[in-house]
């Protein structure tokens, strides 16, 4: 019987660095007997929905564009070394990079992944238009005059675990929760039941501290002479140690940067949880109310303590729409008197919209006398220094292409007929994408899930 369970985590979102793996791969290199399985999170909610659009240019791509940066290096010490990758790098199209990892595998002249798909996650396969619209708890997002364009439900761990019984070396899937990417192969590998709540919720609680990479290695944690992290620029990426009665040990690469302590553990604990006595996932509802956390050695932390309860009635979705263009566009003011020209470019901004009557979100700030919280008044940057460094944003959404052009080609006019010296112009009008939460009955969503093995 299976007794201890190694996982690592090599990104923790799209475009996290591609050489976080392999000092975890060298790290398990070290653990002949045992299983090890590394995994890839890479899928936020606007990642899928731009992969999405990709796929609807060509149905041969919508999934990661760091797939071939993530696996290429790994693939063949993974297979030598008997390291199982699971992974939502599959995005809107899990079957596609299946294909692609086969071929990434053919070109190197290693051996072939048996690779393990998991189908289900895209309810537009399967749901019309109504019934998705339909669904409850829609939320901020009218969709009367914009057009669907994706909608994804969060799928669970067993078909990962049912894809690892048939034998795969890969599991790819699309839109799963990221906490089932750990769960999985727990599911898997200690043969926990469908009762066993406390279990489940603890392999929750798991993935969940993995799921955003060196987040919880402290990486995003670290903020100096109040919480200093060792060697950042080296960060080791989290590998947990996972026992069959659900406890757990979060560690790091040895002669990696970073920090794994109670509080970068705890940190990520709370991160995106809202109410941490129910956690809703798919497989179960965790609660983290009862955790413990121990030091157990430089670096290590072991996790106890983990509940779970009865798992949702229903499945949240995800939706996305086409949602008009943005412009966005910048310049800059510097030297004596820069804040006082960097507000007045920005109220010749403000009124130029309004004179040429373009009606959209219009938000203008600057970056340098507070950017997040700025607002144009003159309260809020009375204590900054007048003669600094300062860069005018303004963006704007609207529905049309060329009126969110109009927006960016206004900025630069300031160029001339702004105040003096302005510089470093940039503009870009980029389509936008809205998304909306909704929750469907699992008995729709079930029967549409498929495992292919290829």
């Amino acid at each position: 019987m299976t007794e201890k369970v190694f996982i690592g985590c090599g990104a923790g979102f799209s475009g996290d660095r591609f050489d976080a793996s392999i000092p975890i791969i060298n790290e398990f290199k070290k653990k002949i007997n045992a299983p090890k399985y590394l995994m890839f999170e890479v899928l936020a909610e606007r990642t899928l929905a731009i992969a999405q659009q990709f796929r609807l240019k060509n149905p041969e791509e919508g999934y990661s564009p760091f797939l071939d940066s993530y696996i290429s290096p790994i693939l063949d010490d993974c297979l030598e070394n008997n390291i199982k990758i699971i992974s939502n790098i599959g995005a809107a199209n899990p079957m596609g990079a299946a294909k692609r990892i086969l071929k990434i595998a053919k070109k190197q002249n290693t051996k072939k992944p048996k690779i393990g798909v998991v189908l289900g996650d895209d309810l537009l396969e399967y749901m019309s238009n109504d019934e998705i619209l339909n669904s409850p708890t829609m939320e901020g997002l009218d969709f009367s005059n914009n057009k669907i364009t994706a909608a994804n439900v969060y799928l669970g761990a067993q078909p990962i675990a049912e894809a690892l019984e048939m034998g795969a070396d890969i599991v790819i899937v699309g839109r799963t929760v990221d906490s089932a990417l750990a769960l999985g192969p727990l599911l898997y590998e200690f043969k926990w039941k469908e009762n066993e709540l406390n279990l489940i919720g603890s392999g929750t609680i798991c993935g969940h501290l993995l799921e955003c990479g060196a987040q919880v290695t402290g990486a995003y944690f670290a903020d100096p002479g109040f919480k200093d992290v060792p060697n950042l620029a080296n960060v080791g990426f989290p590998i947990a140690e996972v026992n069959q009665d659900g406890s757990f040990i979060i560690t790091k690469p040895d002669g990696t940067g970073g920090l794994v302590s109670q509080a970068t553990v705890t940190e990520q604990l709370l991160y995106e949880t809202h109410d941490p006595s129910n956690y809703l996932v798919p497989d179960v509802t965790a609660d983290m109310t009862s955790l413990t956390l121990e030091n157990n050695g430089e670096n290590r932390i072991l996790v106890k303590g983990g509940r779970g309860k009865k798992s949702p009635e229903k499945l949240k979705a995800t939706i996305c729409c086409d949602n008009g263009f943005m412009g966005e566009a910048e310049i800059s003011y510097a030297g004596p008197n820069a804040l006082a020209r960097a507000k007045l470019a920005g109220e010749v901004i403000s009124e130029r919209i309004q004179i040429l009557g373009l009606q959209g979100q219009l938000r203008v700030e600057i970056i340098g006398a507070g950017s997040v919280h700025y607002s144009m008044d003159e309260t809020s940057s009375y204590h900054l220094p007048e003669n600094g460094d300062y860069r005018v944003r303004t963006s704007a959404i609207y529905p049309k292409k060329d009126q969110a052009q109009q927006m960016v080609d206004e900025v630069m006019s300031l160029y001339c007929c702004g105040p003096a010296a302005g510089g470093g112009g940039r503009g870009y009008v980029t389509p936008q994408s809205s998304t909306a939460s909704i929750l469907v009955n699992r008995d729709i969503v079930d029967p549409n899930i498929q495992i292919k093995i290829i």
